[in-house]
């Protein structure tokens, strides 16, 4: 997606295509993409730094007092809309923001991911990461609002006719190869409603600005079919919920891939090992980065193909961390627990942030889990040590209030809000009276 463009690049392609509106885009600590439109004229002012914003406006950002923010454009994100018309073109700038005094503002998530991506640098590695990102495609009602009902019966891998959101996921496919993605499969999920589009391995901060790009893309194209595309974990019980699994591999500043090692054990490398570990003993910690809502919780219950012990195999997809079989450059660690509703430039720092400590402080994985997990008694994970992420989003916030590794990840400005935000909603969520529970008690008590 991203393209080597500099400030003027972009100045000239712009004025050449004559854009009508240029978007500067930039994403909340909540993982909501926000949007600043500007028409031409004011572009070379944007990509001087000069384009100011209300930051006090955004949830997680700041106070009223300290509100004036800065949009820094990002070049290399610029892309043209495939969707926009001739004559009243639309592009795209992937923005940083910026306080007033022109330090990098700590709230960024952006700026996060950048911060842990220069620790990985400073210690010889960088991240690559390959995301796997599902979502739902539900039928809209006479005002165009989102109903649960899909407009298909398939199931995985299947083709039209069954899968009748195929021509919908032909289209979010072409046009997100416009937008320069290298699209290496799309296919029906396990639900009914439920699609997959799979995009090539890039540098971590790359990838981040492509899970927002994709979301985005998904949701117009949908539209553009009378559809409704949500990213929402579980929408509806009793079916699989929507996963984002994310692909990892250790890059060293050569170019060489850090986790493949010919002669190691299952030819990976010691910092591979490393890697594991890390992400095992943080799991917990950064499960509200992955797994950010409420809603999330529902989707990590056994029976539904999510993890929800913390362990890892080489092989076996029931464990939280998998180890595809390839390997070469091909080597990778799949994390299997985030979903699409995860900050992914708060997510990916979090997560890196977890295996460089495993790393640095050289440790060693638990023994590798190659039974089926999903069919263990809790006696035996007992005897195995083998313990489960956290249950609820509140459990979540409070492994994640006892992991400093985390936490220094995310800086004291995005935890707070973060933390803030997750014990709101949950508060809000708990004082809700369900459908299951006037089913179960009005009658009952």
């Amino acid at each position: 997606m991203n393209r080597n463009f500099t400030k003027e690049d972009v100045l000239r392609i712009a004025i050449e295509q004559e854009l009508a509106f240029i978007h500067l885009q930039f994403t909340d600590v909540a993982g909501i993409m926000k949007n600043l439109s500007i028409p031409l004229n004011q572009l070379e002012a944007a990509l001087d730094n000069e384009l100011m914003f209300d930051g006090s406006s955004i949830d997680g950002f700041v106070r009223i007092e300290e509100s004036d923010m800065y949009l820094f454009p990002d070049p290399t994100t610029f892309v043209i809309f495939p969707w926009s018309t001739p004559g009243a073109l639309e592009a795209r700038l992937i923005c940083d923001v910026y306080k007033a005094d022109g330090t990098p503002f700590d709230g960024c998530p952006r700026q996060t991911l950048k911060r842990t991506l220069k620790k990985a640098e400073d210690m010889g590695y960088s991240l690559k990461v390959g995301p796997e990102c599902e979502f739902f495609l539900f039928s809209t009602d006479e005002s165009g609002e989102p109903t649960l009902e899909t407009h298909d019966k398939a199931g995985y891998f299947d083709l039209a006719p069954v899968d009748m959101g195929g021509n919908a996921r032909k289209d979010m496919v072409k046009a997100l190869q416009d937008m320069h993605f290298l699209v290496e499969a799309s296919h029906h999920e396990v639900a009914a409603g439920q699609h997959e589009i799979d995009f090539k391995f890039d540098d971590a901060l790359r990838a981040a600005d492509s899970i927002m790009t994709f979301k985005m893309v998904v949701r117009i194209m949908a539209q553009r079919h009378g559809l409704h595309a949500t990213f929402m974990p579980k929408p509806v019980a009793g079916i699989n919920g929507s996963g984002m699994h994310i692909n990892m591999s250790l890059s060293t500043l050569e170019g060489q891939n850090a986790f493949y090692d010919a002669d190691g054990e299952a030819q990976l490398s010691v910092e591979a090992y490393e890697y594991i570990a890390g992400l095992v003993k943080h799991a917990k910690g950064f499960a509200a980065l992955t797994n950010p809502t409420v809603n999330s919780y529902k989707r990590l219950v056994p029976g539904y193909e999510a993890p929800t012990l913390i362990a890892w195999s080489a092989s076996n997809r029931s464990p939280l961390i998998r180890i595809p079989a390839k390997r070469g450059k091909g080597t990778r660690v799949e994390l299997r627990n985030p979903d699409p509703a995860a900050n992914p430039y708060l997510a990916l720092a979090a997560v890196l942030a977890a295996g460089l400590d495993g790393i640095e402080n050289k440790m060693t994985p638990p023994a590798a889990s190659n039974m089926n997990l999903y069919h263990v008694t809790q006696a035996e994970l007992d005897e195995l040590g083998i313990e489960s992420l956290p249950t609820n989003l509140k459990e979540a916030i409070a492994e994640l209030d006892q992991n400093e590794v985390i936490k220094v990840s995310l800086g004291e400005h995005v935890y707070e809000a973060l933390k803030a935000t997750a014990l709101a909603e949950w508060d809000q969520y708990s004082q809700i009276v369900s459908e299951w529970e006037l089913d179960t008690y009005l009658k009952k008590f």
